[in-house]
């Protein structure tokens, strides 16, 4: 894994000092057809904040083994913190489902990918089905309804979003969550639809 190491940190070197993103991409691409698969995402794991690195590793990852969720995962998510838009990330992340229905990241990132709001809340409620253990989807869940509501006028989004708090409140771990939680149930209970 030196050799790779040693290429990779030579790339980000030069990245760095001339800003040409296409460079450096060529060059992490020119260097993932010499090396074995889990070599690759070693060191794509090593450079996991650095996106410019992840990005075309895991493309090559994910042309190697298109059904292997975790990859898709990466991609995706790299895909969707550097702005590469939802319908690339959604495509990406039904393709993690598909290939293992368990992948908690794929469904979050399968309901991040919707544009619609009532379409992202709808799907936020099915991750919260899924995984009804997931503080995180089910946070989601109540800010997309509470976004819908009030975008929409929408008393049932409205009451989706105040029972989904309440849940979340009930299992806040710290007076400090328990009580911005507090906060948003008093302004959502005080919205006129």
């Amino acid at each position: 894994m030196s050799d790779l190491r040693e290429r990779v940190v030579a790339a980000l070197t030069q990245y760095e000092k001339d800003n040409d993103l296409g460079v450096l991409f060529d060059g992490i691409r020119a260097v993932t057809v010499s090396h074995g698969i889990d070599e690759l995402i070693g060191i794509a794991d090593e450079h996991q904040d650095r996106h410019e690195v992840v990005i075309p590793v895991y493309e090559y990852v994910v042309a190697q083994r298109p059904n292997d969720a975790r990859a898709l995962v990466v991609l995706a998510n790299a895909y969707w913190l550097t702005g590469r838009g939802p319908e690339v990330v959604g495509d990406l992340a039904t393709r993690a489902i598909d290939a293992d229905p368990s992948n908690r990241g794929a469904w979050h990132l399968w309901a991040l990918s919707e544009a619609d709001v009532r379409g992202r809340m709808e799907r936020w409620q099915e991750v919260t089905r899924r995984f009804p253990s997931d503080l995180l989807a089910r946070a989601a869940l109540a800010d997309n309804a509470a976004s819908l509501a009030g975008a929409e006028h929408d008393p049932l989004a409205l009451d989706l979003a105040v029972k989904t708090y309440e849940s979340l409140w009930q299992e806040s771990p710290t007076p400090t969550q328990r009580r911005a939680l507090e906060e948003t149930l008093e302004t959502l209970r005080g919205w006129k639809l």
